[in-house]
């Protein structure tokens, strides 16, 4: 992970004002083209335990029952919050270790784009998402609230709204582009969807939440033959946009460019 996305670039991705909720039509079942895949992602910030070169702290899996090597695996957090809970306990079972590391931001891009690099290599890195323990909570009482048997979630939560008479998608407006927000936490979901309450009373009682998982939305985004694909944006906590903006340099300063 040497090349790092430039903050400033992710700030003017997702930090566009979310205005003017409303409901948009079914989604019906194009592949995007790589590119748009990549711009989508990249305003998407993760965490990783890295060293000063970028390089990602990896576990080795026990060997296979054959015998044969596991791939390494790299975590990707969700939230950096969950990095530095992961790295404080690293400083006390191996602070050896510890010392080499921190943790640093990456865009959820580059984590796909690395994916695919080490796809059909022996032995080639793998990425683990780890996801935020408070959303897969909500993720699954949605899901029995749906009335699914279900204990776990597996992957990552993303929360999306539907409702009025087609349930169709809640979509907002960011500048000049209606969009269609995938939300990693559902309370900010749950924010919009009351101003949605507020000027559109009429739909309130129609609007509810549902709840996929990000792995699957990657993957619709790259292989389904979907037109408004185009419209879906995922949407970062908004600790994660602040945290990224404690990172910028102070006025005047050079600003970290990408490799």
């Amino acid at each position: 992970m040497k090349s790092f996305v430039r903050w400033s670039a992710i700030l003017s991705l997702v930090g566009g004002a979310l205005l003017g909720p409303s409901i948009a039509g079914n989604m019906q079942a194009l592949a995007l083209p790589k590119d748009q895949v990549l711009k989508k992602l990249s305003a998407v910030p993760m965490f990783t335990i890295a060293d000063a070169q970028g390089a990602p702290l990896v576990a080795s899996p026990p060997n296979a029952a054959n015998g044969q090597k596991n791939a390494p695996v790299a975590g990707v957090f969700v939230s950096q919050q969950d990095a530095q809970a992961f790295l404080d306990r690293l400083k006390s079972k191996n602070p050896e270790l510890a010392k080499n590391v921190k943790v640093m931001p990456v865009s959820l891009a580059e984590v796909y784009e690395l994916g695919l690099a080490n796809k059909n290599k022996p032995n080639g890195l793998n990425f683990a998402f780890v996801p935020t323990q408070q959303q897969v909570a909500s993720a699954v009482a949605l899901l029995k609230q749906s009335g699914q048997k279900v204990e776990r979630f597996n992957g990552v939560p993303v929360f999306i709204a539907r409702g009025g008479k087609n349930k169709g998608y809640l979509t907002v407006k960011r500048g000049n582009q209606q969009i269609i927000p995938l939300f990693l936490k559902k309370e900010e979901l749950q924010n919009m969807v009351q101003r949605l309450k507020q000027q559109q009373p009429d739909l309130a009682s129609s609007v509810d939440i549902q709840v996929v998982n990000l792995e699957g939305v990657i993957q619709t985004l790259t292989d389904s033959n979907n037109k408004e694909l185009e419209e879906i944006a995922i949407v970062a906590p908004q600790e994660s946009i602040e945290f990224l903006r404690s990172l910028q340099p102070a006025q005047g300063q050079a600003r970290p460019k990408a490799k």
